[in-house]
């Protein structure tokens, strides 16, 4: 299959350090590493995103066959995604324009989340190609566990273009099997649009490591031989970080805690949480060293007894999924897709109540089990070799295949 994709990744540039802002979490990881995996599969991908710095190159190759292309639309500056809405006609008109002067056409767009749909409508409509979107995370699914009297403006728009891109996208991709039913009640989609595809993670980078590379991961964070808690993920009220603090609090076990996220210089959400940790008085066990670059992740998950995701909703989990290949059992909130992952008793434990007690008690009962501790550890990487992205573009190529016989007999339809 040789054919070129059109993939949009508007609010957020898949090369934005992890964890760093609210726009960069799992993701940017997804966009990248399918779009290499495309590549190598002999796909040529253009990533589409909008310009968040001024120094940025027009065009950016990152793979084979792989080029980031930033687009110009509002200010040369990081915005959060709730601030995009107005520059999403610029961005389109500009991406058509980038199309337009090549001597190429695309064969296919292929969005991510509901910023680049709404683009991704117009250009797929524009080109007469298919359009293949995917949510990563669906708006009216995180207020499920809100008061929905609480609901901004913005999330209500939101709500609507999601619906809008539903009922005209060629395919919705989505990471479980859960989330593809809870978009067919939503929406009224029929089983042909929906494909479950979960995220991939790259097994080669993502290892156990020797005995000798986890006794120095671990010397480094926890030089005094405490038990090690670990949070990865962006600094934001959904991931449930107040919860987590709280949770370990209560522990009986002394642990350690450290989150990996933020922006420790200057970044007012670390500082909170640092003050709420001196608060709850966990004093010198919690740390925020800040964003992590992706290649030094093992070392981090290698070094922990666990990892923690106190969640209030994730529609997937990667980081579930990147632990668990570091042989690193995961505790974690009994929601979205977590439970397609972590498999309570086997690679990890769930916890269904959303409440400190629980999570100090699976905690504890996993710190002071080693047995436990070792038995988990032993059916992590197993649990989730189904996950490399070999397997995963294998999957996603035979969408575009789908996608692109459809387009062609349709056109050969119109002919008589």
């Amino acid at each position: 299959m040789c054919f070129r994709v059109a993939m949009l990744s508007l609010h957020t540039s898949p090369l934005a350090e992890l964890g760093r802002t609210r726009n960069a979490g799992g993701m940017n990881a997804y966009v990248q590493g399918l779009a290499r995996e495309l590549g190598r599969g002999g796909i040529s991908v253009d990533i589409f995103t909008r310009r968040a710095d001024a120094a940025a190159p027009p065009i950016q190759p990152l793979a084979e066959q792989v080029r980031l292309i930033h687009i110009p639309a509002g200010p040369a500056v990081t915005l959060p995604p709730d601030e995009l809405s107005p520059y999403v006609a610029d961005f389109t008109h500009r991406v058509a324009r980038f199309a337009e002067r090549s001597a190429y056409r695309y064969d296919l767009v292929h969005s991510h989340y509901w910023l680049s749909g709404v683009a991704g409508l117009s250009l797929a409509a524009a080109w007469d190609v298919p359009h293949i979107t995917m949510y990563h995370t669906v708006e009216r699914l995180k207020w499920q566990r809100q008061d929905p009297d609480d609901m901004s403006d913005t999330a209500r728009r939101r709500i609507e273009q999601e619906r809008r891109i539903a009922q005209h996208a060629d395919r919705l991709t989505v990471s479980t099997e859960q989330e593809a039913e809870q978009l067919r009640r939503l929406y009224g989609l029929p089983a042909s649009q929906l494909r479950v595809i979960p995220c991939g993670v790259d097994l080669r980078r993502f290892t156990p490591g020797t005995c000798a590379q986890r006794a120095a991961a671990r010397a480094a964070l926890a030089p005094d031989g405490r038990p090690l808690l670990l949070f990865v993920g962006r600094l934001d009220p959904i991931k449930g970080i107040d919860l987590l603090l709280e949770s370990v609090a209560r522990m009986r076990t002394p642990a350690r805690l450290v989150v990996i996220g933020g922006n420790p210089p200057g970044d007012a959400e670390v500082d909170r949480l640092r003050a709420r940790a001196r608060a709850l008085g966990l004093g010198e066990r919690v740390s925020f060293p800040g964003a992590v670059a992706p290649r030094d992740l093992p070392c981090y998950y290698r070094a922990a007894d666990a990892l923690a995701i106190t969640s209030r909703y994730e529609s997937f989990g990667l980081v579930a999924v990147e632990a668990l290949a570091c042989g690193t059992p995961v505790v974690a909130a009994h929601v979205g897709g977590l439970p397609t992952i972590v498999r309570h008793g086997e690679n990890g434990m769930l916890v269904r109540r959303r409440c400190p007690d629980a999570f100090a008690e699976q905690f504890d009962a996993l710190l002071e089990d080693s047995a436990l501790r070792a038995r988990l550890s032993s059916a992590a990487r197993p649990s989730v070799m189904r996950f490399d992205w070999p397997r995963i573009g294998d999957r996603m190529r035979t969408v575009y295949q789908e996608l692109t016989a459809e387009q062609r007999g349709v056109a050969a339809c119109s002919c008589f």
